[in-house]
């Protein structure tokens, strides 16, 4: 195996990707002149695609191939520096009167969901070719070995292909290694293989928010880490944001609080809403609002329930959660499936209680199960309406697996990753992935 050796099959995708990127950024302007009143003369706005394209190139996207979210992050990122400069150009060079500026925002617009649904859509198409996959060799202990090998193969998005023979790309899993293995490892990797991949040992930080120390005098670099959600000025800005947020979608919430509520008292006897200690910031308990999702004598129906199904007894013991709850109504079996039953909650956002996103509250007896440690980073912040555990997995996940997603989310909070949790929990509400 020689991954040195010149590929066409890179070169060829590189061009079809950069053309593709032109084609959507010149169509987006002819779509935006469709939009106008008055005849535009797009030849002498098409230096903005090709600046827009360059600074693609800068980001590294037609060279490092990223999953969907790290390639919409970047191409946002260019699109709002792009819109910055295109219009400080026009400022400075005194030529407003020669660019309209409404045709420049529809562009700008148009411009950036056409390129991120065409790329997807594009790449998609190219990859269920294998002459422009990547083949990729793994080096890890059994159990990352599994996950990242389901990664590559479920993420079509990156184009990989696992292959320990002849790959083009090799990912080193660090933990449960020894040091010298892995030096050497990577040592006999490097006389053949241009690109490897290490993942550090410490797998629960997201590295990529890191910010990197040199000490060129002795050879040594220094990662420096922060718990990002315990940064004050990181949750003042969360918490702005979120707010605009939840009055925006307040309407809409009161809309479907109607219906909801309608369904609920029409499907069984009792309160529309159902109220429960949940923990807190700082371990405050606070009273957390669901709609009534059970029967009223809904311990009666789960006690004797227990009783012919004892085994639901070990799987509430390791999932928090009944396989089959015979407490929950018809109405409320829906709500659940579309987290709907969740929606009170933004009464308890807009009393500062709860965030928008962020670990999910827990009741006061799971507080032993959270542990000391962990306990330490989670109940430091606000609980939060959806999570990283909701669009991780949700009911299939374990309790432990659900705590080790919240203290990951703490460490590495970013604005980014609360946006994308955000779009991909409107995707479990209407897709009910991974709930119950």
């Amino acid at each position: 195996m020689n991954s040195l050796k010149f590929k066409p099959s890179l070169y060829l995708l590189t061009f079809l990707l950069v053309s593709a990127d032109f084609l959507v950024l010149y169509f987006s302007l002819k779509a935006a002149q469709f939009t106008q009143n008055q005849s535009v003369d797009i030849a002498s706005y098409i230096w903005i695609p090709i600046f827009i394209l360059s600074s693609f190139a800068t980001q590294k996207i037609y060279v490092i191939r990223y999953d969907f979210w790290g390639d919409a992050k970047k191409i946002l990122k260019v699109f709002f520096f792009s819109f910055f400069v295109v219009f400080t150009v026009i400022s400075l060079a005194k030529i407003s009167d020669v660019y309209s500026v409404p045709f420049l925002l529809n562009f700008f617009v148009i411009a950036i969901f056409a390129t991120l649904f065409f790329k997807r859509l594009f790449k998609k198409f190219l990859f269920s070719f294998n002459f422009f996959k990547i083949k990729v060799r793994v080096m890890a202990d059994e159990e990352n070995y599994e996950i990242i090998c389901n990664e590559i193969t479920k993420n079509w998005y990156f184009g990989y292909e696992v292959n320990d023979e002849s790959y083009d790309i090799v990912v080193v899993s660090s933990r449960g290694f020894e040091i010298n293995r892995l030096q050497e490892s990577i040592r006999e990797f490097s006389h053949n293989t241009k690109d490897i991949y290490l993942i550090p040992y410490l797998d629960n930080l997201d590295f990529s928010h890191t910010t990197i120390v040199d000490f060129s005098n002795i050879r040594f670099s220094a990662l420096h880490i922060e718990n990002r959600l315990l940064n004050y000025k990181n949750m003042f800005i969360k918490s702005f944001f979120e707010k605009i947020v939840v009055v925006m979608l307040f309407p809409f919430a009161l809309v479907l609080h109607l219906f909801i509520s309608y369904f609920i008292k029409t499907d069984s006897r009792g309160d529309t809403f159902f109220k429960q200690q949940r923990l807190g910031k700082n371990s405050e308990l606070f009273e957390c609002y669901k709609y009534r999702t059970m029967y009223e004598n809904s311990q009666n129906i789960l006690d004797e329930y227990l009783l012919q199904n004892p085994d639901e007894v070990d799987y509430y013991e390791k999932y928090h959660k009944y396989k089959n709850d015979p407490r929950i109504t018809k109405i409320g079996r829906f709500l659940r499936k579309t987290s709907l039953d969740e929606l009170p909650q933004f009464y308890n956002i807009l009393k500062g209680d709860m965030n928008l996103i962020g670990p999910r509250p827990y009741m006061p007896e799971e507080l032993v199960d959270i542990g000391k440690d962990n306990k330490e980073i989670i109940l430091k912040v606000k609980p939060g309406l959806t999570g990283l555990w909701q669009v991780s997995g949700r009911n299939e996940l374990t309790f432990k697996k659900r705590v080790d997603l919240d203290v990951w989310y703490i460490q590495n909070w970013s604005l980014w990753m609360d946006f994308v949790i955000f779009l991909k929990t409107i995707n479990v509400v209407l897709l009910k992935v991974g709930a119950r």
